[in-house]
């Protein structure tokens, strides 16, 4: 292969063709061993036999083109270099004429690559495919072989990237999904019955969706590293799956709610109607206190005392039915509730009878004080004090009659205490020399 325009730049020596010589052998190796590994690549074997569509089968269609692109170059490359080598092993000490023409084809564009082949490629690194043919030095065409298998790597090792990552994990996910669902089944938690039935149909065909998309078009699912330019630099996609995969343990969850119901439902409405019970039995004890009251006690607001919430014992016999009838889904939610309501009616009626019965308190605590101040005195020797008995027995009468004048009574029994606080104090002023006579003051 010659020149009429003689070798570019100044003519080999010997020394330099075979470094040259070796160096470009060292590639040509390094090469043919990537083309061969891309060429058994198990990513690029399931590109080949697989139904594309979308993303994927666009850059597969370039990829492929890449490939076919690259043997080419490799066997113009290869042809080269065969050529090179036979030139310097026409004899030991080569002649000024064959440095001349192996400075050409080692550093000129002496690689000639056909049109049809750049053509068949259709590559973006390649300009003016409908050229009858194209040629390159064989430093351009290590470079342009590079690109190319960057490209077509990056591409295929994403896609088996993909492959290997999400079918796989969506297969396990349908799995579970499928036992979650005879789960589901067996508790009542189907599809318009309950919004978890309804999740579970959801997430059957987004996944179902999902795999048919991951398995046609890949790429769809690929996320690239920034800034990595490292063939497959990046990582698959797993967003919608994580979404799927969180619902369906949110169903999981519901659906062992439902099984905690179906395993404890009896005890749970034995305490509701306890609670319930004893409710009615505290609002039926205020309503009698009432009466009380009202008879007892005087000029006195008592609160009126309703009687039983009706819609709790017959949302108490709906969750019966529901039990019945093995409708879990269903009495789930209903016991949650009647639960609540019924914790707060029996609180409810404890304030009701507490309210009601607060004025017998009163009067009880005041019969208390007038009592603990009668003994105080008897202690101290002065319960014969005709002063004081006339202060008790006003008193007493007051707390004792009925109706009961809470005010009046109260006002009696501090008469009777100041009473006895002042006799009491008598017997202290004495011994201190002070007058003893507080009769008159009486």
């Amino acid at each position: 292969m010659g020149s009429v325009t003689g070798p570019p730049g100044p003519v080999m020596d010997r020394d330099e063709v075979d470094r040259a010589l070796a160096r470009l052998g060292a590639e040509h190796e390094a090469i043919e061993t990537s083309l061969l590994a891309l060429q058994d690549h198990a990513g690029r074997r399931l590109l080949e036999g697989a139904r594309l569509t979308g993303v994927t089968k666009e850059r597969w269609a370039s990829a492929e083109a890449s490939i076919t692109l690259l043997w080419a170059y490799f066997d113009a490359y290869t042809d080269a270099l065969r050529s090179a080598r036979e030139i310097r092993s026409r004899r030991r000490w080569s002649s000024r004429e064959d440095l001349t023409e192996l400075t050409e084809l080692l550093r000129g564009e002496s690689v000639t690559v056909a049109g049809s082949a750049t053509a068949t490629a259709n590559a973006p690194t390649l300009a003016g495919t409908g050229k009858l043919s194209e040629s390159f030095s064989l430093t351009t065409l290590v470079d342009r072989m590079n690109e190319l298998y960057a490209s077509s790597l990056d591409m295929v090792v994403a896609a088996d990237a993909v492959w290997s990552a999400l079918p796989a994990r969506i297969d396990l996910l349908a799995a579970e999904l499928q036992r979650t669902r005879q789960l589901a089944h067996s508790v009542g938690v189907r599809p318009g019955e309950h919004p978890a039935g309804d999740d579970l149909e959801r997430i059957t065909r987004t996944l179902t969706r999902l795999r048919e998309q991951v398995v046609s078009d890949p790429l769809a699912y690929w996320v690239p590293s920034q800034g990595s330019s490292a063939p497959g630099g990046g990582r698959p996609d797993t967003t919608v799956y994580d979404r799927e995969a969180r619902a369906l343990e949110d169903v999981r969850r519901e659906i062992d709610a439902v099984l905690t119901v179906r395993q404890d439902a009896e005890q749970r409405l034995v305490r509701l109607r306890d609670i319930l019970s004893r409710a009615d039995r505290t609002l039926a004890e205020a309503r009698t206190a009432r009466g009380e009251v009202l008879a007892k006690i005087a000029a006195t607001e008592v609160p009126v005392v309703s009687g039983p919430p009706t819609v709790l014992q017959e949302q108490l016999a709906t969750a019966a039915e529901y039990r019945r009838h093995a409708q879990w889904h269903r009495l789930s939610p209903l016991l949650e509730s009647l639960e609540q309501k019924a914790e707060y009616e029996l609180l409810r009626a404890r304030e009701s009878l507490t309210a009601v019965t607060a004025p017998l308190a009163v009067r009880a605590e005041l019969r208390g004080r007038l009592d603990a101040y009668k003994a105080k005195v008897a202690r101290h020797g002065l319960a014969e004090d005709p002063f004081l008995i006339e202060r008790y027995d006003a008193a007493r009468r007051m707390l004792w009659s009925a109706p009961c004048d809470l005010r009046v009574a109260e006002q009696a029994v501090l008469r009777y205490q100041q009473a006895a606080a002042e006799l009491l104090a008598v017997p202290r002023a004495a011994e201190q020399g002070e007058p003893q006579d507080h009769r008159g003051e009486r």
